[in-house]
């Protein structure tokens, strides 16, 4: 099960985060600041997945630091959703009330021949549209391998742990790696706006995310 925030705390003004979650299946440990230098460390077992996660703490500007374990004997999916949900959870808590954020973002984001978009919001609302078109005979990636469609299952996680709407759209693209990868640049890049500070209140009519 995943550590809670200890009573009475609430994150610091540094928007930090440190999450664990273990169960008989995986062990994962995050460390999250979100107005970091964009530096992480990234050890998961599957190395095309430590190079996803890597970009997204690079374009993010994030500093992040994670760990995990997992039954890769049996199958990557474990490891890669309980990832999604602690990271996920760690954006939520170094987020605390929100005041101030910027809460909504998108971008077009190229890598060659792959233009992926995406359109985010820090809503409090759990939300995820896939639009990712891979071809059926596609390849795992890297080694240990990844299996492609476990992208949508961390965005999944992850969205549905930090309680955000996440719009994530392929417009175009051939090669996996490349749609892939502009896909975590993308999220990166939109998360990066949407967490950034240029108020003082919370940005809702109702007056809490």
């Amino acid at each position: 099960m995943t550590a809670p925030m200890a009573p009475g705390t609430t994150p610091t003004a540094s928007r930090r985060s440190v999450r664990r979650r273990q169960t008989r299946e995986t062990a994962i440990e995050v460390s999250l600041a979100l107005d970091g230098t964009g530096t992480s460390q990234v050890a998961t077992g599957l190395p095309f997945f430590d190079h996803m996660l890597a970009q997204l703490g690079r374009h993010g500007g994030f500093d992040l630091e994670l760990s995990a374990t997992g039954d890769l004997e049996v199958d990557a999916h474990h490891t890669v959703e309980d990832t999604g949900i602690t990271l996920g959870e760690a954006l939520a808590e170094a987020l605390g009330d929100k005041a101030g954020v910027r809460r909504f973002a998108s971008i077009a984001l190229p890598l060659d021949e792959a233009l992926v978009e995406v359109a985010l919001d820090l809503s409090g609302r759990a939300y995820l549209a896939y639009q990712v078109e891979l071809a059926a005979d596609v390849v795992p990636l890297g080694q240990p391998g990844f299996e492609p469609q476990l992208a949508e299952e961390f965005w999944r996680a992850f969205a549905t742990a930090a309680g955000i709407t996440l719009h994530v759209r392929q417009r175009s693209g051939r090669n996996t790696h490349h749609i892939l990868e502009a896909s975590f640049k993308a999220v990166a890049r939109a998360l990066r706006d949407a967490v950034r500070v240029e108020g003082g209140g919370v940005p809702s009519t109702k007056g809490a995310l």
